[in-house]
């Protein structure tokens, strides 16, 4: 056996890999089910949680669809993790073969390697809110420059404010995966390694560095769990790039959890505008044989199938596949690079095909994420959210701070039980009571905060 020795500089697959899940003991060994590995555990508890259910009402490209095709948070995040998991078992293979003594030692298989990256994925939009990345503009905005601009003295921590003003769906994922609201102590109690590949930046807002690095791009976890992510990367070997325990280099698997979301949206967003005659049915051949290749062969099979949506999904499949083997072919060549953390970048830019995928991006962006419909609905989400957060965040400063408004108590009282404290009393800390407000709306269906909005403003009430 080889290579179980770590450096202070290069990563390693057996630390890596660990069991170890969060919110467990220290020295908690958990005896591993016949059935299905810890990686597998993990798959299962995000499938039959209630945050992820809550997606199949939230918004992927298409607001509120109507149209059974139209992709939502839901069947994107089912198609990223089936897409993930091929990418893992594939990478898996190859390197098992590079590092027997993982197997031979660690007893990790391919499924390993699958599992942990479907799972990332399968959860990699579940901290987002109501109407997509509109959802996440509107929180900001409401501190920016809405209402919420008031709290700025009272929240008196720099990197605090920041959590807020750059609202991140990603930090609130994190958030969600780990906190006692989604679960028991420790949330849904998934292996860090899961949790890792997941973080695609792994840092707090603060501090900001230049651009360059891909994980630093955005910031993947809140003040309140920068603990936490410590103790994950601590435990993994991450490297902490910065020095300063704020910027740690990415686990490797979350470069291929990017890369399943990266294939996903870019193609299948693509999809979805074509199906719904956003996109000119033209562009079907036009934007995907350069990536397909085999021009002759391809257009033979296409003009075969019956039916313009069944051409489209076919494109789609195939595309994707050779999406995929790219990506696994550039991680496998960059391996040592990712492990000793000088590589930052996500895996799509390297193909031959990235501009290919940038054209298609591009024609969607255009054409279907700024069609009239989803700015349309966006522009309302916003009305939305900002309203929701006013009146709730109003209703848990009341309560702290002793002003009874009638008003203020009943829309405390809407809060879901977890929220409050076993007392039914908000947290002391105001940055604690608006994080707590940010997760009751960010957890809301597109359609369930519609609902709740229009009640609270004396809309649609039933009348006897």
């Amino acid at each position: 056996m080889a290579e179980t020795a770590t450096t202070a500089h290069t990563m390693t697959w057996d630390r890596l890999l660990t069991k170890k899940r969060f919110g467990d003991a220290p020295g908690t060994k958990r005896p591993e089910a016949a059935a299905r590995s810890a990686f597998e555990a993990d798959y299962d508890r995000v499938i039959f949680s209630t945050p992820f259910r809550r997606l199949q009402d939230k918004t992927q490209v298409i607001p509120l669809p109507t149209h059974d095709f139209v992709h939502t948070r839901l069947t994107h995040s089912l198609e990223v993790s089936c897409v993930g998991r091929s990418l893992g078992k594939s990478a898996g293979k190859v390197i098992l073969d590079r590092h027997p003594y993982l197997a031979e030692t660690f007893g990790i298989t391919i499924h390993d390697f699958g599992a942990i990256i479907a799972t990332a994925a399968l959860a990699h939009d579940i901290g987002n809110p109501p109407f997509g990345h509109s959802g996440e503009k509107a929180i900001s905005e409401y501190f920016t420059n809405g209402a919420g601009k008031r709290f700025r003295a009272a929240v008196d921590d720099a990197a605090k404010w920041a959590d807020l003003t750059a609202f991140e769906g990603n930090a609130n994922g994190f958030r969600t995966l780990v906190n006692a609201s989604t679960g028991a102590e420790g949330g849904l109690r998934l292996t860090y390694p899961t949790l890792a590949a997941f973080t695609k930046y792994p840092k707090a807002s603060l501090p900001q560095y230049p651009k360059g690095r891909a994980s630093e791009k955005k910031f993947g976890f809140f003040q309140n769990e920068v603990a936490h992510y410590q103790d994950i990367a601590d435990s993994l070997g991450l490297i902490d790039h910065r020095g300063n325990h704020s910027s740690w280099c990415r686990h490797p698997l979350a470069f291929l959890v990017e890369a399943a979301d990266d294939i996903c949206y870019s193609i299948i967003d693509f999809e979805d505008g074509l199906c719904l005659g956003l996109i000119d049915e033209r562009y079907a051949l036009e934007m995907l044989l350069p990536i397909i290749g085999e021009r002759d062969k391809t257009l033979e099979r296409y003009h075969k199938i019956n039916g313009f949506k069944e051409k489209v999904s076919w494109l789609r499949a195939v595309t994707i596949n050779t999406l995929t083997r790219d990506v696994v072919r550039i991680f496998l060549e960059n391996e040592k690079a990712i492990l000793n953390g000088s590589y930052d970048r996500p895996l799509i830019d390297d193909s031959p095909y990235s501009p290919a995928v940038e054209a298609i991006k591009e024609r969607t962006f255009h054409k279907v994420y700024r069609s009239r419909n989803v700015l349309e609905i966006e522009s309302a989400g916003f009305t939305v959210m900002d309203g929701l957060l006013e009146y709730f965040i109003t209703a848990v400063n009341d309560k702290v701070e002793g002003r009874n408004s009638w008003h203020s108590k009943k829309n405390f009282d809407l809060l879901p039980n977890e929220y409050p404290d076993s007392n039914g009393n908000p947290p002391a800390s105001l940055y604690d009571r608006i994080l707590m407000v940010c997760d009751f709306i960010s957890g809301m269906t597109d359609s369930g905060a519609i609902a709740l909005y229009r009640k609270m403003n004396g809309i649609d009430l039933p009348v006897s």
